[in-house]
């Protein structure tokens, strides 16, 4: 049986990364019911006062600086950290993901619970297996994304280690391939289509993932939350429903008329379907059929592109 999912309403909750296209719809679903504080670096002012007109509280801060995190209140009940850098610079990038959780966690180590938002792109390649937590890790991102796989791998590895260290009830929630009305992979799919622009894919196909819409991760994260423990629960966190890039855009075909050019490269992300067991028994399955995700998805974002 799923875990009973923890209540939000009223809580003081910490969103990092708040205006990536994953957290950015956390923080407006949750700023209607609970005192949400919004943690970034902020280098647009514009950008800080429309988080702020949500009724968010902002704080500047940048987690690969320990001391930026003296502005930051300690208070909170919940920690949803969806703060991620992918510069390409290996000191950089290791400090703000790796050091910046451990930081971030010290700092607000009495919280109920702690809940790091790491991805499927900590395991290693292993064609149409589906991935379960316990499978070995990789370098998976390196041709895309030098330093996000091994980034992602150190960041878990001192959220480990600090939840250990302090007692903090902690879940590692790694991601599959996140979407929504605000977009996602699949939306770059069908602006590559309208343009012709050839979509890459690995040559052993099909290329499956595991959907994730943005409903079903804003309804799950309170059973992430009360899953969290001072051993560190670790889950993959994908939509119940596998489905690959070349299923996706055929149906993305379908809606809009565009055809898809795929380019067999072997250098491409390959498949990385999840096992979802663990996760089902964890948190249940999610709801949102991955058609119906990505017509709203089109539907929000470009309208004129469906075909009458």
């Amino acid at each position: 049986m799923p875990v009973s999912p923890v209540n939000l309403s009223d809580k003081k909750i910490l969103i990092t990364g708040p205006t990536g296209q994953v957290a950015r719809p956390v923080v407006e679903a949750l700023a209607k019911m609970a005192q949400v504080t919004a943690l970034a670096r902020f280098t647009d002012e514009a950008v800080r006062a429309e988080v702020e007109s949500l009724g968010v509280t902002t704080v500047r801060a940048d987690l690969a600086d320990k001391a930026s995190l003296e502005n930051c209140p300690t208070d909170f009940d919940y920690i949803l950290n969806f703060a991620v850098v992918k510069s390409g610079d290996f000191d950089y990038d290791l400090r703000a993901n790796a050091e910046g959780v451990g930081n971030l966690m010290t700092h607000c180590r009495g919280v109920k619970a702690f809940l790091h938002f790491s991805s499927t792109a900590v395991y290693e390649y292993a064609g149409h297996s589906p991935r379960k937590e316990s499978d070995p890790l990789g370098d998976n991102h390196r041709v895309m994304f030098p330093t996000y796989s091994i980034a992602k791998i150190a960041a878990e590895t001192v959220c480990r280690f600090v939840a250990h260290q302090h007692g903090i009830p902690t879940t590692i929630a790694r991601l599959s391939v996140p979407y929504g009305d605000n977009g996602g992979w699949p939306f770059f799919h069908l602006l590559m289509m309208k343009e012709g622009i050839p979509i890459d894919v690995h040559p052993e196909q099909p290329n499956t993932y595991n959907l994730l819409h943005a409903n079903d991760y804003m309804e799950k994260i309170p059973y992430l939350l009360a899953a969290a423990s001072p051993e560190v629960t670790t889950t993959n966190f994908g939509g119940s429903q596998a489905v690959s890039i070349e299923q996706w855009c055929a149906y993305l075909s379908e809606l809009s008329g565009f055809e898809p050019v795929f380019n067999p490269n072997p250098k491409a992300f390959g498949a990385l379907e999840i096992d979802t067991t663990r996760m089902h028994e964890l948190i249940g399955e999610t709801q949102t059929d991955w058609r119906a995700g990505i017509r709203s998805m089109v539907e929000h974002l470009a309208p004129d592109l469906i075909k009458s």
